[in-house]
């Protein structure tokens, strides 16, 4: 799915992970977001008919189903606990996204890049020996843009975490050592924002 482009179908994700992106007025290419097995991508524009407001990529191989319009909407119409679990998980995007925001002018840096880690690891990471993967390989640039932040200065906390020996780093790789410290980082949990000083 190509940004600006129209399109009546969206894509149920069987056993597959993307990555969303937009472009931004200055031609770079920004990651919004991730999008694993189990996710639909394109509702949006399947519903409203209006252009794709973000493009789609696989990561890899995968399995996915098209579904149309024509078989979208009366699918919906006849189950409407289908309808209520796609608002649902709309409302949950959405929330997210403002949280995100939030997270962007409320939090430093470093913990929004703890923040990004850690709800990666949980949502879709494994276990392995001496930890947790993060569950999909990002760039340091896509993992900046998650994060909201410029390239060094999420080189600089990468490698302050990686010091800190909460996390390790290899090629489109990071493994979470210590979970839990990782989400103390990110002030996870917290009632409010931590607005303590930090590049930004």
């Amino acid at each position: 799915m190509r940004e600006g482009t129209t399109g009546n179908h969206l894509v149920l994700l069987r056993e597959a992970v993307t990555k969303v992106t937009v472009n931004t007025a200055d031609g770079r290419q920004t990651l919004l977001a991730i999008r694993v097995s189990g996710d639909l991508v394109g509702e949006i524009s399947a519903l409203n008919d209006t252009p794709r407001t973000a493009t789609v990529t696989t990561c890899g191989a995968g399995l996915v189903t098209v579904i149309y319009k024509r078989e979208w909407y009366p699918f919906l119409h006849d189950q409407p606990e289908a309808a209520l679990a796609l608002a649902r998980t709309t409302a949950a995007r959405f929330r997210w996204a403002n949280r995100r925001r939030i997270d962007f002018t409320a939090y430093p840096a470093k913990i929004r890049l703890a923040r990004v880690l850690a709800e990666l690891s949980t949502a879709h990471g494994e276990p392995i020996s001496d930890g947790r993967t993060v569950g999909v390989a990002l760039t340091q640039p896509e993992l900046a843009s998650l994060c909201g932040a410029a390239e060094p200065t999420v080189e600089k906390a990468l490698r302050e975490l990686r010091h800190a020996g909460v996390i390790r780093t290899g090629y489109r790789q990071i493994v979470v050592h210590d979970l839990a410290q990782l989400q103390r980082v990110g002030h996870l949990g917290d009632s409010g924002p931590h607005r303590s000083a930090g590049a930004n």
